[in-house]
């Protein structure tokens, strides 16, 4: 590990940094932060990446780009950005030669993910990309493929990769404090009635639906809280309870990943029920973070009635500052486009299971 200063690891220490990834600490804070081009101005940008960006020590808010010219005034006023920093989708490759700008976050529609990235990619800055990746393999592999040919890093947004309380339970894989894992249970959904029929997440070629949307969480959390990857999986939609608006894409779906060795998953996601959580019954007791995925308030408890509270402070300022970490020291990000892609590549299967009724072997 690089050597680094006390007043800088006491810093480190009490944003979460430290906890979440001591390989990318930097022996001094960067004379010049990285600048960040919001792609996508909606309620995730606005609400949450935005707010972060104003409490990284790595990285700041420096661009936008939108299809919405009316919202560019109030994104000036409020975050200072300068009219140079300024651009529409049809004007971003423009950004190439804008030296304020180092990296393009994607925040729109995962449908509308691969043509961004890659647009993104072939301007020379690094891609930050919100998860799901991309709607199928060949989408994601493309933005990989983009984002290597410019030799830019490419990272995906999977915040509870950077949780610490996450990340405790991804040590406990090598402590073993409760013996082996021995089952899993992992949801991730909220209760509701669905978005208007002609919002973007009620369209299938835009990605709408529960197992994109929240679905990936539970996938993801599976994946990294085991360290394994499944072999096969099955899955169901159950009866939906409101079919007049969910004509195009799923409400609730259920699901189970086969790891192999009799280590099983039991799944699921939901945009109409709510249930978050993580759980791993081990060998001598278990532990589980409830909820699971929320923007704030991740818990972790255990058998032996640990608590593991809550974080102080955002989630997307840890994530944006460890990828901002990975492409100032030159290391890979903890989220890579092959992590995207393999969720992406569950998703679909599942999809197939529950369309045919069969386990799908991976």
């Amino acid at each position: 590990m690089p050597s680094i200063t006390r007043r800088h690891f006491l810093q480190l220490t009490g944003s979460g940094l430290l906890i979440a990834h001591s390989p990318y600490l930097l022996a001094q804070p960067p004379k010049k932060k990285l600048g960040v081009a919001l792609l996508g101005l909606g309620n995730y940008s606005t609400n949450l990446l935005a707010p972060a960006l104003k409490h990284t020590k790595y990285c700041e808010l420096r661009g936008i780009i939108t299809g919405s010219e009316g919202k560019i005034p109030q994104w000036q006023r409020k975050h200072g950005i300068k009219d140079n920093n300024v651009y529409l989708y049809r004007t971003m490759a423009e950004v190439a030669n804008n030296d304020d700008i180092d990296i393009i976050y994607v925040v729109t529609p995962t449908g509308t993910h691969k043509d961004f990235a890659v647009q993104a990619a072939n301007t020379g800055k690094h891609v930050w990309c919100e998860k799901p990746m991309a709607m199928d393999s060949k989408e994601c592999q493309a933005i990989i493929d983009a984002c290597k040919s410019n030799n830019v890093t490419l990272s995906i947004g999977y915040r509870m990769q950077h949780e610490p309380n996450t990340r405790t339970f991804r040590q406990y894989l090598k402590t073993k404090p409760y013996g082996n894992i021995t089952g899993v249970s992992s949801f991730a959904g909220y209760a509701g009635q669905g978005r208007a029929k002609d919002n973007w997440r009620m369209k299938k070629h835009m990605g709408g639906g529960a197992l994109y949307d929240m679905g990936v969480y539970a996938i993801n959390s599976a994946r990294f809280l085991t360290g394994r990857e499944p072999v096969a999986v099955t899955g169901n939609h159950p009866p939906k309870r409101f079919p007049e608006k969910f004509t195009e894409v799923d409400e609730t779906t259920l699901f189970t990943m086969d790891f192999g060795g009799g280590l099983v998953a039991d799944c699921g996601t939901s945009v109409v029920k709510g249930f978050n959580h993580f759980k791993a019954d081990c060998e001598d007791g278990w532990y589980q973070l409830k909820p699971m995925q929320s923007y704030n308030g991740v818990t972790g408890t255990t058998s032996d009635e640990k608590i593991l509270p809550p974080i102080d402070g955002m989630q997307q300022t840890l994530q944006m500052d460890n990828d901002a970490l990975a492409i100032l020291t030159g290391r890979q990000p903890m989220v890579t486009g092959r992590e995207g892609l393999s969720d992406i590549k569950i998703v679909n299967a599942i999809f197939e299971a529950a369309k045919t009724g069969r386990t799908v072997t991976l």
